[in-house]
């Protein structure tokens, strides 16, 4: 049974996720009240172990059309993230192995249960992998595919263009991507295809194959990659700028809380499920408590109520009453170090040497609760002493004992 409600439809069209429908939002919007069962699918590269907010926003955007009664895919690219989609990338990607892959894909299936009801028994969302199908096509296979599309329009990508522009490589694998990210939707037989604004492209160019191969139409449905206002930023795991599904409750509830503040009503509107009317009244509050109610609903939808409020406790604890956390990470001195930088280091609490000699100068290194401001200081000569260095990067040191 589809649900046409116009106000829940419209609900979903206008909160703010969805920048973009080709061919139109209103084609769209009348699809969805037709009461048809439309097939939506959404892609994944299966590039790193982990997954972030923007990823979650796409999860729950999904669920959203699942409950309205459609069909819902998750597609995990096992095999196109061994090429790698060029997208804003410089250079070419480096070439993952199978087993990489696959183990990345292992721990998405994890991260995005919260996100979804997999386990109903009416109408759950599936699961797919393209190795599935990429895996059985031979060269001429490969070759009828390719005639179906010409070389001035894949030259038409931005990304191309540019690389071409500033005289950098562009592969013929990494060419070839977009007519692979097209064919997933030509195998699926989709009616809708959910993707990034940095994705359209592809997903176009998905959509000329169905017509050609199937004389069939599909909606390509674009959303926010929730880039900061301000600095233009994407949330990165190697640049530590994001929140990241794969974290512990307090570590998640942190990782918010270290937001910018102008990303606070862009992560209220993409990642809970408080409406737009509850948002505009929790925004208009204090900044600092309108950030924690945000990280307390996100820790929510991830690992409960109970644990949020835990979340919420430990931060307080440490961030507003200055005290340890109740859980403190051990790193055993099994070389006895001596040098308080090197030891900073080695223990995970420093990335280097040289910036921990950096922070100390700064007087962001408590050691048994008291300030170091000499890097040549030797470490304490005792069984266990407590390093604290900011506000979050806490470590017992455990001294050897031979």
């Amino acid at each position: 049974m589809i649900d046409t409600n116009p106000k829940k439809i419209d609900e979903i069209l206008n909160r703010g996720t969805i920048v973009e429908i080709l061919p139109s939002r209103e084609e769209f919007r009348q699809k969805l009240l037709s009461g048809k069962e439309l097939r939506f699918y959404i892609g994944f590269d299966a590039t790193s172990s982990s997954l972030h907010l923007s990823h979650a926003k796409n999860i729950m955007l999904m669920e959203k059309f699942r409950k309205l009664g459609h069909k819902v895919i998750i597609l995990f690219g096992d095999f196109t993230a061994r090429i790698g989609d060029p997208t804003n990338e410089n250079s070419s990607r480096k070439q993952l192995t199978k087993k990489e892959v696959a183990g990345n894909v292992k721990s998405w299936k994890k991260l995005i249960k919260p996100l979804m009801r997999f386990n109903t028994f009416t109408n759950p969302p599936k699961i797919k992998h393209n190795s599935k199908w990429f895996s059985k096509l031979n060269f001429e296979d490969i070759l009828n595919l390719a005639s179906k599309l010409t070389v001035p329009r894949m030259l038409e990508r931005d990304m191309y263009q540019k690389r071409l522009k500033e005289g950098k490589t562009i592969y013929l694998h990494e060419f070839l991507y977009p007519l692979m990210q097209g064919y997933d939707s030509v195998v699926m037989d989709v009616d809708v295809e959910v993707c990034g604004t940095d994705q359209i492209f592809n997903a176009l160019t998905g959509r000329d194959l169905l017509k050609k191969i199937k004389n069939k139409e599909k909606f390509v449905v674009a959303v926010t990659l929730m880039e900061n206002p301000k600095t233009g930023e994407l949330m990165s795991k190697s640049k530590g700028t994001g929140v990241f599904l794969d974290e512990k409750p307090a570590e998640m509830y942190g990782q918010v809380m270290a937001q910018p503040d102008e990303m606070t009503e862009i992560l209220f509107i993409n990642n809970t499920h408080l409406s737009l009317d509850e948002i505009k009244k929790i925004m208009v509050g204090n900044p600092r408590d309108t950030k924690a109610r945000l990280a307390f609903e996100i820790v929510k939808i991830f690992y409960g109520e109970k644990e949020a409020r835990k979340a919420k406790d430990e931060f307080n604890k440490v961030f507003r009453e200055g005290q340890l956390p109740s859980q403190i990470r051990e790193y055993k001195n099994d070389q006895n170090e001596t040098f308080l930088p090197k030891l900073l280091h080695v223990s995970g609490v420093a990335d280097s040497v040289s910036d921990a000699k950096r922070l100390i100068l700064q007087k962001s290194v408590e050691i048994d609760g008291k300030i170091e401001t000499n890097w040549k200081t030797p470490v304490p000569d005792n069984d266990e002493i407590i390093i604290k260095v900011g506000k979050r990067r806490v470590v017992k040191i455990k001294k050897h004992k031979k």
